[in-house]
């Protein structure tokens, strides 16, 4: 069984396409080709790929701070570009698993902990947006719970200017290994 996971975050229409409810643009979209290269390394090398997707309700209280992204079975929620086509491809795989989540860290409120341990995952690697917001509190919910963290630096971006900065965070607060 797989010992290392991917973690994809939030790369949604919404997150990453130009017309997004909150979008990263060119940014999250430079990254998508390495993004499918390395879930394409991870599959040829039998290791799990997780889709970890922001999922809201219409009404959802989180849209009383965020512009409305990300709504249950929208076009904004779909994975972006090629990216849907690299998932409509591999999701009948075994090791190609889509957990929403509702909130910022994709292990609160999931089945992701559960998932990953019963898969014998001890290393979790993120890729994904945003470096500052899911990325980072999902970094963190898998140190605290007993997951070594790797974030691919060029694999995430944000649409702040704290992309180092929270990679450096991740580093020296959760250990996280930066590739």
């Amino acid at each position: 069984m797989a010992t290392e996971a991917l973690l994809i975050i939030d790369m949604s229409n919404d997150f990453v396409h130009d017309e997004g409810g909150l979008t990263s643009g060119k940014k999250g979209q430079e990254i998508v080709p390495s993004i499918i290269s390395l879930a394409t390394t991870f599959i040829e090398e039998d290791k799990e790929v997780v889709i970890c997707m922001d999922e809201h309700e219409e009404e959802d209280d989180h849209f009383n701070i965020w512009p409305v992204h990300n709504v249950r079975g929208t076009w904004g929620q779909k994975l972006y570009g090629e990216l849907q086509q690299w998932y409509e491809s591999n999701k009948e795989l075994p090791n190609v698993t889509f957990v929403p989540k509702s909130e910022y860290d994709a292990f609160y409120g999931t089945n992701l902990e559960e998932i990953l341990k019963s898969r014998r995952v001890e290393t979790v690697h993120l890729a994904g947006v945003c470096t500052d917001i899911c990325d980072f509190l999902t970094a963190y919910g898998a140190y605290a719970r007993g997951f070594r963290t790797v974030a691919h630096s060029s694999c995430m971006v944000t649409f702040t200017e704290h992309h180092e900065v929270f990679l450096e965070q991740m580093k020296n607060i959760f250990k996280t290994e930066i590739r």
